[in-house]
Order: structure tokens, then sequence, then C-alpha cells
């Protein structure tokens, strides 16, 4: 399928940053038994593919606004539109050698998500969607799972970790969700998780605290393949105040109500 000028701008960006971090997740392998440890590394790369995506993103549309989780925001002379990025969501993932980890990429047109890409470079998966134009990854269309039952069902969530908020009732959450389903995943990038949702490969995911470019693109993605979105809390905004619970349909309100007690 052929998506927008916009969606191709951002399908470059996303796989230009993605051979650059592709490069730097070997040598990154490599510094694993050295003495200084790959954390300054990392950081570098993280920092390369956001200046890889911002350079090709506001080259193509210098008047569009940019959110970047190293360089923060910057304004545009269009204060309607915004990317939303994460040059290197799975930071974690990428320092420990795991190939789990993605660029992440949205455009933000008054206030709504209406355009999103997802590059697992590792794994050479390009997830992608447009409002009112479907979900897909590379050229496959996507579609959330067909299952109907909580014991079937697998779900993904993020667990709190070092001085992060929220562990207490994260570890209340999945006591009350774990004895009646299929299983549980916390693979450390909510991006894909979102993805994977709407790949139907999780039936479900939720997480609180989560920032703007972890979640922007792949709620659009989630959406798209036929899936219901909402916040965890009530009056919480999905993307703004990273409240994010999602599922097919025939699941949605079954896990709501577990995970909103």
């Amino acid at each position: 399928m052929q998506g927008s000028a916009n969606l191709n701008v951002m399908i470059k960006a996303a796989r230009k940053a993605g051979r650059s971090l592709v490069k730097d997740f070997r040598e990154v392998e490599n510094l694993q038994v050295s003495t200084k440890g790959p954390g300054d590394f990392v950081s570098k790369a993280d920092r390369e593919a956001e200046r890889i995506v911002k350079e090709e993103l506001l080259g193509a549309r210098p008047t569009y606004g940019f959110l970047g989780e190293e360089g923060g925001e910057v304004a545009g002379a269009d204060p309607t539109r915004r990317w939303i990025v994460d040059p290197l969501d799975g930071t974690t993932n990428f320092l420990h050698g795991i190939p789990h980890w993605a660029v992440s990429i949205a455009l933000e047109h008054k206030g709504e998500i209406v355009a999103g890409v997802i590059f697992d470079a590792a794994k050479d998966e390009l997830f992608w969607a447009e409002k009112g134009n479907g979900a897909w990854m590379n050229d496959k269309r996507l579609r959330v799972s067909g299952r109907r039952h909580m014991h079937e069902a697998l779900f993904a969530t993020g667990i709190p970790f070092g001085v992060k908020p929220g562990l207490p009732t994260s570890l209340q959450d999945l006591a009350r969700l774990m004895p009646g389903t299929a299983g549980m995943r916390r693979f450390g990038a909510a991006a894909l998780d979102l993805a994977w949702v709407a790949a139907g490969r999780y039936d479900g995911y939720w997480e609180l605290n989560v920032k703007p470019w972890d979640v922007a693109a792949g709620v659009l993605l989630v959406k798209e393949a036929g899936g219901l979105v909402g916040p965890v809390r009530e009056h919480h905004h999905i993307v703004n105040d990273g409240s994010v619970i999602c599922a097919n349909e025939p699941l949605f309100e079954q896990l709501c109500k577990i995970i909103r007690g």
C-alpha cells in the first residue's frame, strides 16, 4: 500500500536511524566485556539516531514542531503539526545486547495522532499506520487478535524499575490478572508492545507513567488494526499523561475491569 508524502518521510527517517543503530548495536555487543561498559556508547548512539531523525523530518517539513526524547521540544512555525519521536525505545535492551528495541515516530495534527511508524531494525519489521488507512507491518495488513477468553490471552505491560514510582500498583495488577490468563510479558519497549498488540501477537497491553514518545505511534497502530484504546485512569490523556490500556474488542472491557479495579 502507498502511504502519504508525510508517511514516506517518516519511513525514510526511521529506516535511516535504524541502520545507524544496527551498526552501533553490533559494537554494543562487543562492549559487554569491556571494563568501561557500554553506557556512554549507547547514549551517543541514541543521540545520533535522534539527530538523523530530526534532520530528515525537519529537512522535509521545516515548519512542523518536534518533540524528542533526547532533545526536548522545538516549536514549529506551524502550531498544528508536531513530530513525536523516540529514537531508541528499549534502551536498556540495547545496552545489554538484547535485540528488542525500535525507532518510533508519530505525527500529531491538532492534538491527534494521524500517522505512526515503529521500526524494529534488528528484526527488519516496519510497523506503520495512517488514520483511516489501516495498520501494516512491511506489506502485510495487521489485525488485532481474535481471542475472546481471558484464559487464552497473552498480555504485556511495563514494570517500574530503579527509582521509578508505581511498583506496588504494578505488582497488584499482575497478581489480579495473571491467574486467569495465558501469561504476561515484560519485554521493555512500549512502542513494540503496542505494535505487537496491533499484530495480534499480544492480546492486550497497559502501562502507566510512559512518555508521549513511547506510545504516540503505537496507539494509532492499535486503533487502525481494530483494537480499542483508552487511558488506564479516567480523565487521563493517553499520550500526554502516559496512561494506556488496549486490547481487542472482546477482551478490552474485561482487561479494564481488572486493571482499573
